[in-house]
């Protein structure tokens, strides 16, 4: 192990790559904090966060403090003594207390192109507002809420179609490059933190259930781009015969009609008139049973053309 020493904090997946590329550049990773084991799934068991499985295989002390802001907590990383805190995704703030401990701050790798979309989900809400670029940020933190210094960008595209697993997938891989080449910069002085501009800033907020529900009187686009943005929770949902129906995946149509009626109906996808054009539902599950294409839906569900999806659970004719 040589160069500094490094505190790595972070939770879910998207975290993982950026671990691992410290890991795999012979940093000096003297601990990782992450979430404490959360019950999931049908029978509720606990379960570690990714990152904790991939600091536990490579024999890394693994801490998992409920608040990261308890004293204990912060005396226990001031004891630790490290020259740099890498952030990714970790999921709880942190303290200035916190901040001010290692020599040379706490890096983030942040899934945007700061100042664009601070807050906790902005790769879904690229997405939902129909951006056609993104990227990674490397930052200094401070008190503020992705406030801190930039460091390095990295821009990517988000094709028409891409749904927030695949960007997601696609961004952790860029952030974890992106943390080796920010490291690089910083051990030789060549990186100059750039302040950022908060009247560029816009919010990217923590998501909830109810932002899923689809509007039919919005055009077919920016339903399309909230299905693709809320892909991996909560999912896109609708109402059919006031049940509900979750949409995983659609693309875009070009018929018109009364809004949210059925204008086909057929294997190949379900054509639903929107406020502006008209969306092809690809794939969809109902409450009670697994992610289908339309075909499979079809066989159980036959559709009339006309049939109504509303925003709301009461039954519509």
């Amino acid at each position: 192990m040589t160069g500094w020493r490094i505190i790595f904090m972070g939770t879910p997946a998207f975290a993982c790559p950026t671990l691992q590329t410290l890991l795999d550049r012979g940093e000096n990773v003297a601990a990782v904090f992450t979430q404490p084991d959360r019950p999931k799934g049908r029978g509720q068991k606990l379960q570690a966060p990714p990152v904790k499985e991939l600091a536990l295989r490579h024999g890394i002390p693994v801490h998992q403090p409920l608040k990261v802001r308890a004293p204990e907590v912060i005396e226990q990383i001031r004891a630790l003594q490290p020259d740099l805190i890498v952030v990714v995704a970790f999921g709880q703030i942190l303290p200035k207390a916190l901040l001010d401990i290692p020599v040379h701050g706490c890096v983030n790798v942040h899934a945007s192109l700061l100042p664009r979309y601070r807050g906790a989900a902005p790769l879904n809400w690229c997405i939902v507002n129909g951006e056609a670029e993104t990227g990674v940020t490397t930052m200094l933190m401070d008190v503020g809420l992705d406030t801190g210094p930039m460091l390095l960008k990295q821009a990517t595209p988000i094709t028409p179609d891409e749904d927030v697993n695949t960007l997601h997938n696609r961004m952790s891989l860029l952030g974890a490059t992106l943390l080796g080449e920010t490291l690089d910069g910083l051990k030789s002085g060549t990186i100059i933190p750039e302040p950022q501009d908060d009247t560029q800033s816009c919010y990217a907020p923590l998501l909830k259930k109810e932002n899923g529900l689809i509007d039919w009187t919005k055009p077919a686009q920016e339903i399309h781009n909230l299905v693709r943005g809320l892909a991996s929770w909560p999912g896109a949902y609708t109402f059919l015969h006031g049940q509900p129906l979750k949409i995983h995946a659609t693309s875009l149509g070009s018929t018109s009609g009364p809004v949210g009626s059925v204008l086909a109906a057929t294997p190949e996808g379900i054509e639903v008139a929107c406020g502006h054009g008209s969306l092809i539902i690809r794939e969809l599950q109902t409450a009670n049973s697994r992610r289908m294409d339309s075909a499979s839906f079809l066989a159980g569900h036959p559709l009339m053309t006309g049939t109504l999806f509303t925003s709301a659970p009461e039954i519509t004719t």
